[in-house]
C-alpha cells in the first residue's frame, strides 16, 4: 500500500497534533513529524498545510529572531484549531478502530 496516500489525508491532524504539544515553526513542525515516525513527509506539504490552516484561521502565527539566520515564523493552535483538532482526531479514532475491526477478521 501507498502510504503517501494516507499521509495526504492525515497531514492536516498530524500537523494540528504537533501544533497541540507546543508552538513550532516550518521546518520544526517536519523535524517533529519525522521524529514521529511519519519519514515520508514533505517540507512542501507541510509548509503548504501550515498556509493552508493558516488562512482557514485555525493557526495564529508571530514571528521571533534566530540566531541562526533569518526570523522565524511560528504558528500555534487558536480556539478554532483546537476544535478542528478534537473533531479530526474523534473521527481518527472511529476510523482507525473500524480499520483495525475489519483487518482483524479478515486474518
Amino acid at each position: 500500500m501507498d502510504s503517501s496516500q494516507l499521509l495526504k489525508g492525515v497531514l492536516d491532524l498530524a500537523v494540528l497534533a504537533v501544533l497541540k504539544e507546543r508552538d513550532g515553526y516550518g521546518y520544526d513542525v517536519v523535524r517533529r513529524l519525522r521524529e514521529a515516525g511519519l519519514d515520508g513527509v514533505g517540507d512542501a506539504s507541510v509548509y503548504g498545510t501550515l498556509r493552508r490552516l493558516f488562512k482557514a484561521g485555525a493557526l495564529t502565527s508571530y514571528v521571533v529572531a534566530s540566531d541562526e539566520g533569518p526570523h522565524r515564523k511560528y504558528y500555534g493552535l487558536n480556539d478554532v484549531g483546537r476544535g478542528m483538532y478534537a473533531s479530526s482526531a474523534r473521527t481518527w479514532a472511529e476510523f482507525s478502530a473500524t480499520m483495525a475491526s475489519l483487518l482483524k477478521e479478515a486474518e
